[in-house]
């Protein structure tokens, strides 16, 4: 069940993750429940939330990708 060998594993691979204490304490009590689908469900919104926030700062740097090649237009 586990792919790894200690629950402190799990614990850290998650917070490397990003997930906060809240998130953790839910998904480590659906694993010690036999609830691996609600676990796993857990991690899919979390997924989806660093998801969108990757896509929040790829539209940010797309801006300034845009600004920086509008003003290198003009000086030539």
């Amino acid at each position: 069940m586990w792919p790894y060998q200690t629950t402190e594993a799990v614990e850290q691979n998650l917070r490397d993750a990003g997930c906060d204490e809240e998130c953790i304490r839910k998904f480590m009590e659906d694993l010690r429940q036999s609830r691996e689908k609600e676990g796993l469900k857990l991690l899919a919104q979390h997924r989806r939330c660093l998801v969108d926030a990757m896509h929040r700062e790829q539209k940010r740097i797309d801006c300034l990708d845009y600004l920086v090649y509008q003003m290198e237009r003009v000086r030539k």
